[in-house]
């Protein structure tokens, strides 16, 4: 890794606050453990957690004249293999902390490495983006699940975070509905097949050929969404492009849609099983 510059210690100061929080952040256990597997020292200054965090980390990067470690501790934290059972906590600690890095010019991945982009110097322009789109969405009468994703931290580069998230929050809830586990396509053949077997959901009775083509076209559709924007081995994306305010709207305009289908979808495996 290139020799990175010293965080500056405001946003230092904002990270820590971020890791040490008291409802939500690593507990001092962690805290200590993860500085010692990175081999830190505590100073033992202050007891309070991010205060604890904060003195630990700079005195690290004063001492090394550059952020090297420190951000290798950050990323020791934020290995996805840490958090495979919670992984709401991963994403909501990893959006906080890419809105103080953002202004360092870097950012962490869903992979748990921090990459350089272009320093933005304030968050105006990413806040006015999602007030707007916001506003452009609740006109369309856009499905309440998708205007979570009208935030300023997924929107400082461009519109392609947010229409990421959205996509995934389309996984989420099939299998929030149906109790599987997978991802991709083998959620949706898992979820929507329904050739010799009853399937976990059904968007009609299934009984016509109008209605038949109707599931298999909504599963491509799925296929189609999840394909263009998850990789689902890595589950992260394939790979990052621009995508502009027209081509958010679009897309999130029919993520919406398919939000409103899972909704009025038949639990039929529940149903025929007694289970609902």
């Amino acid at each position: 890794m290139a020799i990175l510059k010293k965080i500056d210690p405001a946003y230092l100061e904002s990270i820590c606050k971020i890791l040490g929080d008291t409802m939500n952040g690593l507990t001092g256990t962690e805290i200590s453990k993860y500085l010692s597997e990175c081999n830190i020292s505590d100073p033992k200054i202050n007891s309070t957690k991010w205060k604890k965090l904060y003195d630990a980390l700079n005195l690290k990067q004063n001492e090394d004249k550059c952020a090297n470690n420190l951000i290798f501790f950050i990323q020791h934290v934020m290995r996805p293999s840490r958090h495979f059972d919670n992984a709401t906590w991963f994403n909501e600690i990893r959006n906080k902390l890419n809105i103080v890095l953002s202004f360092e010019g870097l950012e962490l991945e869903e992979t748990g490495i921090i990459k350089r982009i272009t320093a933005i110097k304030t968050l105006t322009e990413a806040e006015e983006r999602a007030i707007n789109l916001r506003k452009v969405l609740i006109d369309r009468k856009i499905h309440n699940d998708v205007l979570l994703f009208c935030k300023a931290e997924l929107l400082v580069d461009n519109y392609f975070h947010a229409v990421f998230e959205a996509t995934k929050s389309i996984a989420e809830k099939i299998r929030n509905k149906t109790s599987l586990t997978t991802d991709g396509s083998e959620l949706i053949d898992q979820a929507f097949s329904f050739k010799g077997k009853i399937p976990h959901l059904a968007l009609n009775n299934l009984m016509t050929e109008s209605e038949e083509s109707e599931q298999k076209g909504f599963m491509n559709l799925l296929k189609g969404i999840f394909g263009t924007f998850r990789n689902t081995t890595a589950h992260a994306p394939k790979i990052t492009w621009t995508i502009d305010e027209q081509d958010a709207l679009d897309i999130l305009s029919t993520i919406s849609l398919i939000h409103r289908k899972l909704d009025k979808a038949i639990e039929a495996k529940k149903m025929y099983e007694g289970k609902l």
